[in-house]
């Protein structure tokens, strides 16, 4: 298969200078306020951006070294397969997040409900869309009864033993 390279379009700025003690979901960070500062040459993409509330940020795990294929993720004690969690150490680091767009100020966005690290590589971004996005009946798998607790956890280093390049 072919290499696949990418380019930031610009950097995410966030009060979490470290994967420890940062939230580990969105929805435990409700009010963390960040910024992303697109580079100049993608200001003209952000027009009709400012009428969504919400937008799907997608990002590098800058800080990510390696990977192992179980995982022991935060909101459970027992190895799971590692695509069926949201662990930063990933094949390929990419992180996914929804937040709320307060504002939009030349090229920069001004955010909320933050959970990446400070200084992440913002590789791409686009609006949320309920009818788009949100699904109706949908399965949680071992998830099941545990995702109310991502607001109450926060991370810890679990993830910054390198096992595998």
């Amino acid at each position: 298969m072919d290499r696949i390279t990418m380019r930031p379009i610009g950097l995410l700025r966030t009060p979490f200078d470290r994967p420890q003690g940062a939230p580990i979901q969105p929805s435990g960070a409700k009010g963390a306020k960040g910024r992303a500062i697109l580079e100049p040459e993608f200001e003209p993409g952000l027009k009709d951006l400012e009428g969504f509330s919400h937008l799907i940020l997608v990002y590098y795990f800058h800080l990510s070294r390696g990977f192992e294929l179980e995982v022991v993720p935060f909101l459970d004690h027992e190895p799971r397969g590692l695509f069926a969690t949201r662990a930063p150490r990933r094949p390929n680091p990419i992180g996914l997040s929804t937040v709320r767009l307060v504002k939009v100020e030349g090229q920069v966005l001004h955010l909320e409900d933050v959970d990446m690290v400070d200084g992440s590589p913002l590789l791409d971004l686009k609006p949320y869309v309920p009818e788009f996005d949100l699904r109706g009946e949908v399965r949680l798998g071992w998830l099941a009864g545990k995702t109310e607790r991502a607001g109450e956890i926060e991370a810890d280093d679990r993830f910054n033993q390198i096992k595998r390049p």
